[in-house]
């Protein structure tokens, strides 16, 4: 018989990496989500949640940011992540990279920052 924690344990390693590119918000410290076609994901929330391999992610203001509040704000991305479908929650952040902002802001299926 399988342990629950097991169960856990093959349901979390057979969980499909996402490529999933838009809107990358930072507004304040400690608060992501990424805003794409399908609607907005959970990376982080302060003092709460956050992603396991956010610490990883590359400067994502090199291909272009838009502050909005000191150097918070939010940029254009691609991240390869998994997610939790049910609660619109990133679960693994596997990669990411900085799109230019045209990228975005082109993309009719994106609903602006």
């Amino acid at each position: 018989m399988m342990t629950p924690l097991i169960a856990l344990a093959i349901a979390a390693q057979s969980t499909p990496i996402e490529m999933r590119c838009g809107w990358l918000h930072n507004p304040t410290p400690g608060n992501w989500w990424l805003a794409d076609r399908d609607g907005e994901w959970l990376i982080g929330a302060q003092g709460g949640y956050q992603a396991p391999g956010m610490d990883e992610m590359p400067d994502m203001s090199t291909a272009g940011w838009t502050e909005t509040n000191g150097h918070y704000g939010h940029g254009c991305a691609c991240i390869r992540i998994t997610v939790d479908r049910r609660t619109r929650r990133v679960t693994r952040i596997v990669s990411a990279r900085p799109l230019p902002l045209r990228r975005c802001q082109a993309d009719p299926r994106l609903r602006r920052p």
